[in-house]
């Protein structure tokens, strides 16, 4: 049974190749994701061991913001000196270093990455662990010199002795470039400028007393567990973070953890999608190749090989399939994790790939992908094999179970049509968001599952449908098409839902997009009463020169500042919240349209006092007038009085979790040295929106970092913001056709195979090639327009119940993009045709009087 088991597989390899591939595509992605993530985190894991020092102290910062302050923490410079003194240590250093800082060069270009890696700019100090070297020129001597990374300057084509610019939080001042340095190690993305250390805590904090950490050097001998602990005894309980460099580094990978969390998960999603299409397409394979060896299996059973051994014979094959798809996949994967390598050096991370790591979790991974789903897909196809009696064989009859009722089918499937569509009611009717995801969730699982089981029971009804008017355009070719696709509604079903998987996934994604992109569209029109917004590209806060400057600029009649601060408020129900709360000028009413539940603007920026979603205060017993203790940065404490509660969506309120709002004095009084976020801008009487915006562009030239928008702009902004999700999703769509596309070849191959004397004795009664040709691809147009019917009707309500979710949330709009819709239904026609070309064209060359002779 192995002899013929393998001899079996070896004979039906071109048939079994495109199968492989699906297998292949699954096992590349899983493989390629956890190589990336591994090499990425084992290189940085490197970097930040080599680069810390011994002992680090740093101010504690408590609160964390997913939104930017533009606010750095420092500590006093001078503690580097008293620690100094502590038994054990070497040597200490006070820090300077700031993510806060524009360059921008003489043409007013900004020196620095524009794809979310950070500018730093730090003070010169070597060590034997600095991540950088001077390669070329001098220290920077005094407040006018400074050096940059060399990968910055090629990129941005710096030179010795070119002039920069550099705006800081203090303020604006300029730098003569008066040497170079190299990374020892991977750099990061990060563009680096150092300054003479005499002055650099002036620059870029605004006091020569300050630092933003202390390092310190461990003595010969002294472990840096116990330097930590006497430096900790030394500093008592002060609002600092003393960390060894373990710790340090450790603290450093979590941060940098949820990019490669990103793309981990993102890539994973790829090979969810290739192995979720992957298991329709092997499931087709198996039973078709099965149908067709029916007197093989026959005469193997007759032979004296019982209903196991059949099994197992089938089994093998799949396993021995998974084994080679695997193999392959491994492969794949490491030269996609090696493209991802090179691809990240665009975004300035220039990793190498000779320290790409595979650890043994990736193979065994990639192999109980590969082997795993292939043996669960074969797994039915097996069974069937061994259901076959040795004289139904020999007789050529169908395989069993290809010819049997649905009825099974037509009750699994409706009974998780009816839960996910209960599911999907009650997702509709929830009114809290958490209840109403998890419903969503629950919901497209089973009703996804209901159709892809209850699919066959739809392939008659719908195609007669989709096929209705073949007869009448193409005659007794298309007579036949439409029959031939109706033949075995298992087949047409499972080839048809590899298709299906896609298509729902990208209906569902487009109504939800759409609805976003028009529900922020209805809110920007409605809360938007500034004629500009000032605001950098990438939401990074700027400095107050800017501010000052657009206030200047001629034509300028109002600016409202906005400013952003994390905090901490402990509610009435003993909930403590960590939320950022958005901080304004008084005048927010002349920019914006608040709707409030209870008070009004003036009250909620009144000092000490904070304004907030009316829901979100309900929910925490909270009503105006009430005192919640507040924690901001540093370990500041205060009491906020609630002054009002706004009935804004939620996609139109201010801040983050729960719409805090604060009038900016408060703001600046617990966040000092913070940046502005954005200005909102009025024209002043007499002048038009239009030679207003000519001079804010005119005074902004000097600043590239922000830009001016009005309310059409901004609703591009998110409009494209929207389309990222969108192109991720259509990648998904890609990766799902692509897969799809090898299933119809694939059946439709293994159909012209099992059809051969058919196709002989038509052609031999007077079917011409070019009609033969014509009747596969038609027979495959109907295939895949029933797979996009099924795949859009599934989309279009996942994405009406994914805006009922988007609604509590205040997106409250419902788009639906019918040209999508109808462009992703003609797309669906044209696979259907080109997935025929290669099984049409074999079919139309066959010998008449051979495929008679078939058997």
């Amino acid at each position: 049974m192995l002899r013929a088991t393998l001899r079996s597989f070896l004979a039906h390899k071109g048939r079994l190749l495109l199968s492989a591939l699906a297998v292949v595509l699954s096992v590349a992605f899983v493989a390629g994701s956890l190589i990336f993530s591994d090499t990425v985190t084992r290189t940085f894991d490197r970097l930040f061991a080599s680069t810390s020092a011994d002992v680090t102290v740093e101010p504690r910062d408590d609160l964390t913001s997913a939104v930017p302050t533009g606010a750095v923490q420092t500590l006093p410079a001078s503690l580097a000196r008293r620690l100094a003194g502590v038994p054990g240590v070497a040597d200490t250093h006070a820090e300077v270093s700031v993510g806060n800082a524009t360059i921008v060069d003489a043409r007013n270009r900004p020196v620095g990455p524009t794809t979310g890696a950070p500018t730093l700019a730090l003070d010169w100090h070597v060590t034997d662990r600095s991540p950088v070297k001077l390669t070329s020129g001098r220290a920077p001597r005094g407040a006018g010199e400074a050096l940059l990374d060399a990968d910055t300057a090629g990129k941005k084509d710096v030179r010795t002795g070119d002039r920069l610019t550099v705006m800081a939080q203090p303020g604006t001042f300029r730098v003569t470039v008066v040497g170079i340095v190299t990374f020892t190690t991977t750099n990061p993305g990060a563009a680096l400028l150092f300054l003479d250390p005499s002055v650099a805590a002036t620059r870029l904090l605004g006091a020569a007393d300050r630092a933003t950490a202390i390092e310190l050097r461990a003595a010969p001998g002294v472990p840096d567990a116990v330097l930590k602990e006497r430096v900790a005894s030394t500093l008592g309980a002060g609002p600092y973070d003393v960390r060894t460099a373990g710790e340090q580094a450790k603290s450093s990978a979590e941060q940098l953890g949820g990019f490669l969390d990103v793309i981990k998960y993102v890539m994973l999603g790829f090979a969810g999608i290739a192995v979720l299409v992957g298991v329709f397409l092997i499931v087709n394979t198996f039973s078709m190749l099965i149908a067709q060896r029916t007197r093989e299996l026959g005469l193997l059973r007759a032979l004296g090989a019982d209903r196991r051994q059949v099994r197992r014979s089938v089994l093998t094959e799949a396993v021995l399939l998974g084994l080679t798809g695997s193999t392959l996949g491994l492969a794949a994967g490491i030269g996609l994790a090696a493209g991802l390598i090179r691809l990240m050096s665009v975004f300035g991370m220039n990793l190498r790939t000779t320290e790409m790591a595979v650890g043994w979790e990736t193979p065994v991974a990639a192999y109980a992908v590969g082997v795993g789903v292939t043996f669960v897909a074969a797994y039915l196809p097996a069974r069937r094999a061994a259901g076959v009696s040795p004289m139904a064989a020999l007789a050529d009859a169908e395989v069993a179970g290809v010819g049997r009722p649905l009825r099974v089918r037509a009750v699994v499937g409706a009974a998780l049509g009816a839960l996910g569509a209960a599911a999907l009611a009650g997702c509709a009717a929830s009114s809290r968001t958490a209840s109403a995801a998890s419903l969503l969730g629950l919901g497209i699982v089973l009703t996804l599952l209901g159709t892809v089981v209850a699919g066959p029971l739809l392939v008659r009804p719908v195609i007669r449908v989709l096929g209705g008017a073949f007869p009448a355009l193409f005659g007794s070719v298309g007579r036949m098409s439409q029959r031939n696709a109706l033949r075995n509604p298992r087949r047409t079903g499972a080839t048809a839902s590899a298709l299906m998987v896609g298509l729902a996934l990208v209906g569902g994604m487009s109504v939800a997009s759409a609805s976003m992109s028009a529900s922020f569209d209805r809110q920007i029109d409605r809360t938007l009463g500034a004629d500009f917004v000032v605001q950098s590209a990438n939401f990074t806060p700027f400095t107050k020169e800017i501010t000052d400057r657009v206030r200047a600029t001629r034509g300028v009649g109002l600016v409202v500042r906005t400013r952003f601060a994390p905090l901490a408020v402990r509610f009435p129900d003993g909930e403590r919240v960590e939320t950022t709360a958005a901080g304004y000028d008084p005048r927010l009413d002349d920019v914006a349209h608040v709707t409030y539940a209870e008070g009004d603007t003036a009250a909620a920026l009144a000092a000490g006092h904070v304004g907030m979603d009316v829901d979100f205060a309900r929910e925490h017993g909270v009503r105006v007038g009430s005192v919640l203790p507040a924690e901001f940065p540093g370990g500041r404490r205060t009491e906020l009085t609630v002054g009002a509660l706004t009935d804004q969506d939620a996609a139109e309120g201010f801040g983050a979790r729960g719409g805090l709002f604060l009038g900016l004095a408060t703001v600046e009084r617990f966040v000092p040295g913070g940046q502005e976020s954005a200005l909102y801008v009025d024209a002043a009487a007499g002048t038009g929106a239009g030679a207003l915006r000519g001079a804010l562009e005119r005074t902004l030239e000097p600043y590239p970092q922000v830009q001016v928008r009005d309310q059409a702009d901004y609703k591009k902004l998110v409009h494209d913001q929207i389309a990222v999700l969108l192109y991720l999703v259509y990648a998904l769509l890609g990766l799902a056709i692509v897969i799809a596309v090898l299933g119809v070849v694939n059946t439709l191959a293994l159909s012209v195979v099992e059809r051969t004397r058919e196709i002989g004795l038509l052609r031999a009664i007077g079917l011409a090639r070019r009609q033969l040709r014509r009747m596969i691809r038609l027979e495959s147009v109907v295939i895949a327009v029933f797979g996009a019917v099924l795949g859009l009707a599934l989309g279009l309500l996942w994405g009406v119940c994914a805006q009922r979710v988007l609604a509590l949330q205040g997106m409250t709009a419902l788009a639906i993009p019918w040209g999508t819709v109808v462009a992703v239904v003609v797309g669906s026609a044209v696979v259907g045709v080109v997935a025929a070309l290669l099984p049409a064209l074999r079919a139309s060359r066959m010998n008449v009087l051979a495929a008679i002779a078939h058997e």
